[in-house]
């Protein structure tokens, strides 16, 4: 599994641009293949800051994703909303690392 965090920061008057248009697409990400979550965060301190949180099944899924007419489309709209150049990484979780350990919250 990949998961996969973009940073965003976006111009003021972007921002709201910038959310209908995850609305608008959110249900084709989810549904694309290979995509297990999707989620959209604010940063705690910074308004216009937005980060997408994504699970994919692999590497080659989220590769699909990122080479569709999907993505093409919805990146060239969100591209001149930015204030800043975003950031992106792809992680891969470590088993001996679960969330679990690092919490101490266990599911029966």
């Amino acid at each position: 599994m990949i998961v996969r965090i973009v940073r965003m920061q976006f111009r003021p008057e972007g921002l709201a641009e910038f959310e209908a248009l995850f609305q608008q697409t959110k249900d084709k990400i989810r549904a694309f293949p290979g995509c297990l979550h999707l989620q959209l965060l604010g940063d705690a301190g910074i308004a216009e800051v937005r980060y997408t949180l994504s699970h994919w099944a692999s590497e080659a899924d989220l590769e699909a994703y990122r080479q569709s007419e999907l993505f093409q489309a919805t990146w060239a709209a969100t591209k001149p909303l930015f204030e800043a150049k975003p950031m992106a990484f792809s992680l891969q979780p470590l088993p001996e690392h679960s969330l679990t350990q690092i919490t101490g919250n266990e599911r029966a």
